[in-house]
């Protein structure tokens, strides 16, 4: 089985969020998925197969402890193997959830159509706050389709030293995939920081999220009155993309760059 790691949301190898990326020459199981992508040990990886349609593919993802239904930065991955494999201009993924995502590809960079979710107010959530030693936010919203929390703070150099206690931070909540804290930038060229964390689902920190943009590039877009913004996430290995707001879909363009390529040999499909 083909298999590829792929920086996605950058132009550098070893920054962005690595995504691995697999195609099974038949069905597999969702155990051998999820046992593959803790074998890959990354934040999620990719699993896509050809459809019936010409230039379209079915895809699932996988974090090294269950399904996600939608993957931004492993979404990227597999575009970007696919365009250097087959050429052309436009793919279309049909997710686990039956959504369909348009991507296409301008000169060296993606651009993806995800759909927008709204939020809605919520409490301050305390426990949260201590886990992630935050001593006071801006705004507290839940995004009920993606069962992540945001927090808005109003100081990006906070937000870029955090360092949660993360068995405190499960402990703290349940019923949710994960915390994302964003602030709004104080540097030229970008629009808003965020970080995004979910040890409830997969790591600890993802290094890159694209999904979170279904929510999050709707949320800034209200509070700044833009539709075209520019995204940094300020993790360790930092990651960047610009978002449209179009209607009820987000368009998502970055750059990737694979590092990986290789075969699963060990197992029976």
């Amino acid at each position: 089985m083909k298999t590829y790691i792929v920086d996605s949301f950058t132009n550098e190898p070893f920054k962005g969020n690595p995504a691995g990326v697999c195609f099974p020459t038949s069905d597999i199981s969702e155990e051998k998925m999820l046992n593959i992508a803790k074998e890959l040990g990354l934040s999620e990886t990719a699993f896509v197969w050809g459809s019936d349609q010409t230039n379209s593919y079915k895809i699932r993802y996988f974090s090294p402890k269950k399904e996600i239904p939608l993957c931004g930065h492993a979404t990227l991955a597999s575009a970007k193997v696919l365009f250097k494999i087959n050429g052309g201009k436009q793919i279309h993924f049909i997710t686990g959830e039956n959504l369909d995502l348009l991507i296409a590809r301008e000169n060296d960079e993606i651009v993806m159509e995800f759909p927008v979710y709204q939020t809605v107010a919520i409490e301050k959530p305390d426990a949260i706050l201590n886990a992630l030693g935050l001593a006071a936010i801006t705004n507290s919203v839940y995004s009920e389709k993606n069962k992540i929390i945001l927090l808005e703070i109003d100081d990006t150099a906070i937000l870029s030293a955090l360092k949660p206690d993360f068995k405190a931070l499960v402990d703290s909540y349940s019923g949710i995939n994960g915390v994302l804290v964003t602030a709004a930038a104080n540097n030229p060229g970008f629009d808003y920081h965020y970080r995004y964390f979910w040890p409830w689902a997969g790591t600890d920190e993802d290094p890159v999220t694209g999904g979170v943009q279904t929510f999050l590039a709707n949320y800034w877009g209200k509070k700044l009155g833009k539709t075209k913004m520019k995204a940094y996430q300020s993790s360790n290995r930092t990651g960047i993309m610009e978002v449209e707001l179009k209607s009820d879909k987000v368009l998502l363009k970055s750059k990737a760059v694979i590092i990986f390529e290789g075969s699963f040999v060990a197992f029976d499909q």
